[in-house]
């Protein structure tokens, strides 16, 4: 391969902190305000010009569609998230559950709100470069944008990119999933002009369930007990349009799962496209996808037009700023969670929150129905050869199957708000990741309202 060589510079240092959040997902989001409330100074760097990731810029407004009567929650932010979205008039019941779709746009000024009443000092529009780090602690990050390049220096670094860039270019040992078994990625669209009361009356009319997820070349692993649920699921339309002759026999994975029907004709975040061997690191991928998502999604909207009531005169609303990408890399943690520990109600002293038994991912959906649930240990976050980091959201250590759970926003939160939280009891306290006392740091959560037990 041809290569250049950069040439060197000097390189402004446009702030410093304590605690330095770089990416602004569920898990960022949370962790920053983690931090903040525990009392010390944050910054949180976004690459997008706006907070929220997968709810804002990817337009994943089912936040936690998974919650039924006997379902144990997880509290603190996450749900902190959903109340206060509601109380904008940002929220809509699910169909499907005892919770609440977010609007993704509006949920911009919520979370705009939440950044700015915790005094944490925003940073959006500019995109991670590279880590600072000297003899193996992490010391900040270079930022690039309109500006230039930048530097940024904190005490703790928390990454929350989704894709533990920070850890990985870092030098922390991390894993990937190979390609083809990796998480397919989605198109998340919204439609308006869609006819509420023609569109419930055939949801009535021919109900589907969790069991009808099963088609084209995925199949589902349940419990048994949601087969039998209603899932707001499309399948039918696309199938019909495949005999019609204008969809391919080969795209059998348009099918999928609408969110919420408004009122004014706004049908939306529909995950009905989903886009196998996508990775989400590897920009090459992410730029086919795109393309090739958007075209598919558009042969998603013709065949509801045409096949499914209520759609008639329907058009597509908007896309996600980007693709819902659900896996790539995980970071090799201190403790890196397992199957057992999702499937069988782990328990963990350093526990920094819970999430309750809810797994979707890797062909596998059990929904949490009665009251199971699993602790997060906090030695999840930590990575094994970089000092002052700790990683949040879906790049958090574990298998394949644990990560069909914790990849879910509202556990993303759970991991952030427990990073955050750590970071500034690191701090106050003069102790290193690796030998806080998680009594101080459970006693901080415990007080931010999360349940740890």
């Amino acid at each position: 391969m041809k290569q250049i060589t950069e040439p060197a510079r000097q390189i402004d240092v446009i702030h410093e902190t304590d605690v330095l959040v770089v990416g602004s997902g569920p898990g960022g989001l949370a962790a920053a305000l983690g931090a903040a409330r525990a009392g010390i100074s944050v910054a949180l760097v976004e690459r997008y010009g706006c907070f929220g990731g997968n709810i804002t810029a990817v337009g994943v407004e089912g936040f936690a569609w998974y919650r039924h009567e006997k379902t144990i929650d997880t509290e603190g932010v996450g749900r902190e998230f959903e109340d206060r979205a509601k109380a904008a008039g940002a929220g809509t019941a699910e169909p499907q559950s005892d919770s609440f779709a977010l609007d993704g746009e509006a949920f911009k000024v919520v979370a705009d709100n939440l950044v700015v009443e915790a005094g944490i000092t925003p940073m959006l529009h500019r995109s991670f470069v590279a880590p600072i780090v000297e003899d193996g602690v992490i010391k900040g990050i270079i930022t690039e944008s309109k500006a230039g390049r930048e530097a940024i220096l904190a005490q703790r670094v928390i990454d929350a990119t989704g894709d533990a860039d920070i850890a990985f270019r870092a030098g922390a040992l991390t894993n990937k999933t190979p390609r083809e078994e990796m998480m397919a990625a989605s198109v998340m669209f919204s439609m308006t002009g869609v006819d509420k009361q023609k569109f419930i009356e055939a949801v009535k009319a021919d109900p589907q369930t969790y069991k009808d997820w099963e088609s084209g070349e995925w199949t589902v692993e349940t419990t048994g007990k949601e087969d039998r649920m209603f899932s707001p699921f499309l399948r039918k339309p696309f199938e019909a349009a495949m005999e019609a002759g204008f969809i391919p026999k080969n795209l059998d994975t348009i099918s999928g799962t609408w969110g919420a029907v408004y009122d004014t004709g706004d049908l939306t975040y529909l995950n009905l496209v989903h886009l196998a061997h996508c990775d989400g690191s590897d920009p090459d991928d992410l730029t086919t996808y795109e393309i090739e998502g958007r075209r598919q999604t558009m042969l998603a909207v013709q065949a509801l037009r045409q096949f499914q009531p209520g759609c008639d005169n329907a058009k597509l609303r908007n896309f996600g700023m980007t693709l819902g990408v659900r896996d790539t890399r995980k970071i090799d943690a201190v403790y890196n969670m397992t199957a057992a520990d999702v499937r069988e109600q782990g328990r963990f002293d350093d526990t920094i929150g819970i999430f309750p038994e809810f797994l979707d991912g890797y062909g596998i959906l059990i929904l949490p129905t009665t009251g199971r649930y699993f602790q997060v240990p906090y030695r999840s976050l930590l990575p094994r050869n970089i000092s002052n980091l700790l990683v949040a959201g879906r790049s958090t250590g574990g298998d394949k199957t644990s990560h069909a759970a914790t990849r879910n926003m509202m556990c993303c939160t759970v991991s952030g708000q427990g990073a955050g939280v750590a970071a500034a009891v690191s701090l106050k306290d003069n102790q290193a990741f690796d030998k806080l006392d998680i009594g101080l740091v459970q006693k901080e959560l415990l007080r931010q309202g999360v349940r740890l037990y």
